[in-house]
């Protein structure tokens, strides 16, 4: 069992830069590949960015170049660093954790991104 919280979401300005990051525990982190996904109203959760065990990305075509994907397993987080924010970048942005090698998978609660002036 793994536990996913995920914090750094808030009220920014386009233009601006957040850092969300996933603090996981229960399991050994290192063996989880970690995902973020994003969930705006009315629409279906999509994949952002993702990093393998190995330490692999790749992201969304609407996020490339703006949003990293990193990660840190001597501190079991992953974190998401977004920059130039744009107002469809507003979803609620959800941490998933996988099992390499196994369809075994949590999610966090999320946390709300919301881009305005």
């Amino acid at each position: 069992q793994v536990q996913l919280v995920e914090s750094g979401g808030g009220l920014v300005q386009p233009g601006g830069s957040l850092r969300l990051s996933c603090a996981a525990s229960g399991s050994i982190f290192s063996i989880y590949h970690m995902a973020w996904y994003r969930q705006g109203p009315g629409v279906q959760r999509e994949l952002v960015a993702a990093i393998t065990t190995a330490g692999t990305t790749n992201y969304a075509d609407s996020v490339k170049a703006r949003f990293t994907i990193s990660r840190d397993n001597a501190k079991n987080t992953v974190y998401l660093q977004m920059s130039n924010l744009k107002p469809d970048d507003s979803a609620v942005y959800y941490c998933n954790a996988r099992r390499r090698n196994t369809a075994t998978e949590y999610w966090g609660q999320g946390t709300q991104v919301t881009v305005s002036s």
